[in-house]
């Protein structure tokens, strides 16, 4: 099998997995309907496993573009092979979506509610707000590549990595995930959002691509500081693109944290004019 099919299987493995146990919970007359968050954090985290223990040993299952361009970022991998891995992992989450789309044929129908149908296929906030949504992507995204980084510092009975790779996700979604569904992986989202788009689900509603960049943008940002930091706190290598990269980091916290408040405030005097 060549590194490219082996990221599209392992992608194609991993949406099928992902996006099924969401279509389990949120669907109705599902036998798992309403069986809640952990049981998609469980669901994703088990989905990453199982997609790295299939191709791990093909393409080094990246089955994520951030965890691509992170590793690019500090010379893990060549640059010349990123276009083909995040080719690989586009096709990958669109043909997974669909699997997990034909597995559920007869529960869209009887599911009315259009934004239940979309968080099968992708992610959105909780509270929407995209400064802040960014950042929160970029948090979960940058957890991720840094636990990957230093999960491949540490010696595994053999066999066990890519399960302790599955419960990184896990502690990630459970922690992290809330704010805005944890993307963590920009074909995880635009993947399954374009076949959203095409396949004919009945009532299904906008596909929201207004948001869409936030998934991409956040994760792919978040990732490659996530490789940077690690080798400057970690191995004392203090890049350019450290530095860079710490100084926007620095701009997009303050500027969420300052757009949250002049919400506040703003909420603060509505309140104090309705009295």
């Amino acid at each position: 099998m060549s590194e490219f099919l082996g990221e599209l299987i392992g992608t194609m493995i991993l949406i099928t997995l992902g996006a099924g146990v969401v279509g389990g919970v949120v669907l109705k007359n599902t036998k798992a309907e309403n069986s809640g968050w952990i049981v998609i954090t469980v669901g994703w985290g088990l989905a990453v496993a199982m997609g790295v223990y299939a191709v791990g040993n093909i393409s080094g299952a990246h089955i994520n573009p951030a965890v691509t361009l992170g590793f690019a970022a500090v010379g893990e991998f060549p640059w010349e092979k990123v276009p083909l891995y995040i080719t690989a992992q586009m096709i990958g989450a669109i043909l997974g979506a669909t699997i997990a789309y034909l597995n559920y044929l007869p529960h869209w129908s009887k599911t009315e509610d259009a934004g239940a149908k979309l968080a099968v296929f992708s992610t959105s906030p909780a509270v929407r707000s995209p400064f802040s949504n960014f950042l929160s992507e970029m948090i979960g995204t940058f957890v991720l590549l840094l636990g990957l980084m230093f999960i491949g510092a540490n010696q595994f009975t053999e066999g066990l990595n890519p399960l302790i790779v599955g419960l990184l996700i896990v502690a990630i979604g459970v922690s992290l995930g809330g704010a805005t569904g944890y993307a963590i992986n920009p074909a995880r989202d635009l993947g399954p959002r374009i076949a959203h788009a095409l396949l004919p689900i009945p009532g299904k509603g906008s596909s929201d691509w207004g948001y869409a960049w936030i998934p991409i943008a956040g994760p792919l940002f978040g990732g490659v500081y996530g490789t940077v930091f690690y080798q400057a706190l970690f191995l004392g290598e203090f890049s350019t693109l450290f530095w860079i990269m710490s100084v926007l980091v620095l701009i997009i916290i303050v500027g969420a944290v300052n757009m949250e408040m002049r919400k506040d405030l703003q909420k603060e005097e509505i309140k104090s004019k309705a009295v």
